[in-house]
C-alpha cells in the first residue's frame, strides 16, 4: 500500500470512528506515546478482538476465561509467590504505628504494614466513629505518582470513611520500595533481584491482597470481607486494572484514569508497569526463542493482548472505568473516547454471563484529575450501590 493510500484509509477510519455512537465503538486506540517501543501506525482501524465469539453461554466462559488468565500468568510471571518467595512474607498483623489522631467522625492511623517481612509499606487507616460496630464495608485507595500515600484520604478517604467505610490509603511499591527505591531508582529491578520474573503490575496485585489480608486480621475495627473495594487513579488506576483481574478477595474496582489502552496514549510498557522490551527467558516463540512482552509478528508489532481481557477477568464482579477527557484522542493519560472499544469488548464478556449492570464507564470532561463533580458522582454511586 502506498503512503498516500496507507494515509487516506487512516482518515476515513478516524472520520468513520468518530462517526460511530460510543457504545458501539470496537477499534484500537491510535498510538499518540511518544516513547512507546511499538509506534504502530495505523493501530486505530483494527478491530480489539472479541472475547466471546464462538461462544454459545455463559457456562463457556471459565474454560476462555483460564485461556485468558494462563496468557496474562505467563506475560507477568506470577501474581503471587512461589516457593522460596514465601519465605520473605510474614504475619501481616506486626504493622509500625506512627501516629493517631482523632477526626469528628473517624479515627485516624497512620501506620507502616510489613507487606514483605523487610519492607514496610506507609498506609494511612481510616476507621468510622458513632456508626456502629461493624462489620463495616471497606476500601483501599491508591494514590498516583506525584502525591503520597496520605492524599487518597482528601481524595475519597474522609468521605468514605464519615459513611461508614473502613478505608486503608496507600500508594503503588514503585512509588516507596526497600530502601527508598522508586521507580526512578529501578525498584522492579529489587523486585527481579528477589523473585525473579515478576512484573510490577503483578507484585501491585499482590500488595493489593496483603492490604486485604490485613484489613480482615487488624485490630481495630470489623470488616467484612465480601464488601471490600479498590479505587486508584492514575499509577493507581493501572494498578486498579491488575487488582481487580488478580486479586480475588476484592469485590468492587474503580480506575479513575488509567488510559486503558496497553499501546495508546500512555507508559504501560515503561520498566515499571509491563517492562515491554525486556525479553524474559521463559516467554518464546514456537522455535524457542526468547521474546518480549510486544507480539513478535514483524507485520504488527503491537501488543498482543490487551486491558479488556482483564476487566473481563474481573467478571462477574463489579467495575467502574473513569475517564477524563471526551475527546477522540488526548494523546495523553486521560481514558477519552478511544478508551470506549476496550469497554466494549469487555462489557460483552458481562453480557454474557448476565451482569451487564456491573460494568460501567464513566466518560467525562473533567480532565486527568482525582475529583471533579462527574469524576465524583461516579466513584461515589458506583461504591454505595455494591458495597454500602
Amino acid at each position: 500500500m502506498s503512503i498516500k493510500i496507507w494515509v487516506i484509509a487512516v482518515a476515513a477510519a478516524a472520520a468513520a470512528c468518530a462517526q460511530t455512537p460510543n457504545e458501539q465503538r470496537l477499534n484500537q486506540h491510535r498510538v499518540t506515546f511518544r516513547r512507546s517501543p511499538a509506534p504502530e501506525p495505523g493501530a486505530e482501524t483494527q478491530l480489539i478482538p472479541s472475547l466471546v465469539d464462538g461462544l454459545g453461554s455463559a457456562k463457556d466462559w471459565p474454560a476462555k476465561r483460564a485461556e485468558i488468565e494462563r496468557m496474562w500468568l505467563q506475560l507477568l510471571g506470577k501474581v503471587e509467590p512461589r516457593g522460596a518467595d514465601r519465605k520473605w512474607f510474614g504475619d501481616i498483623r506486626k504493622v509500625r504505628v506512627q501516629s493517631t489522631t482523632e477526626t469528628p467522625k473517624y479515627t485516624r492511623i497512620d501506620l507502616e504494614i510489613p507487606i514483605e517481612k523487610d519492607f514496610f509499606q506507609k498506609h494511612l487507616l481510616l476507621i468510622p466513629k458513632g456508626q456502629g460496630a461493624g462489620p463495616f464495608p471497606a476500601v483501599i485507595c491508591w494514590s498516583s505518582s506525584s502525591p503520597d500515600y496520605r492524599e487518597p484520604e482528601k481524595w475519597w478517604g474522609s468521605w468514605l470513611a464519615e459513611r461508614g467505610y473502613v478505608v486503608l490509603t496507600s500508594w503503588s511499591f514503585i512509588r516507596h520500595y526497600r530502601d527508598g527505591a522508586t521507580y526512578s531508582s529501578k525498584a522492579h529491578e529489587r523486585v527481579y533481584d528477589r523473585f525473579g520474573h515478576w512484573l510490577a503490575l503483578g507484585k501491585m496485585a499482590h500488595d493489593a491482597r496483603r492490604e486485604v489480608e490485613y484489613l480482615t486480621r487488624q485490630k481495630y475495627a470489623r470488616v467484612d470481607p465480601r464488601r471490600i473495594g479498590f479505587i486508584g487513579f492514575s499509577l493507581g488506576a493501572k494498578a486498579a486494572v491488575y487488582v481487580a483481574a488478580f486479586a480475588p478477595e476484592i469485590q468492587a474496582v474503580v480506575a479513575l484514569d488509567p488510559h486503558i489502552a496497553v499501546n495508546g496514549g500512555t507508559n504501560w510498557l515503561d520498566p515499571w508497569y509491563l517492562d515491554g522490551t525486556r525479553k524474559f527467558p521463559g516467554i518464546r516463540t514456537a522455535e524457542g526463542t526468547p521474546i518480549s512482552l510486544l507480539n513478535p509478528d514483524q507485520a504488527r508489532p503491537g501488543f498482543e493482548r490487551d486491558h479488556h481481557e482483564l476487566l473481563a477477568l474481573h467478571a462477574p464482579k463489579p467495575f467502574l472505568l473513569i475517564g477524563g477527557s471526551q475527546k477522540e484522542d488526548t494523546g495523553g493519560d486521560s481514558d477519552d473516547l478511544q478508551s470506549w472499544g476496550y469497554f466494549n469488548r469487555a462489557r460483552e464478556v458481562y453480557k454474557l454471563l448476565g451482569v451487564e449492570d456491573r460494568i460501567g464507564f464513566a466518560s467525562t470532561n473533567d480532565g486527568h484529575k482525582a475529583n471533579g463533580p462527574a469524576i465524583d458522582a461516579a466513584w461515589q454511586g458506583f461504591l454505595e450501590k455494591w458495597l454500602k
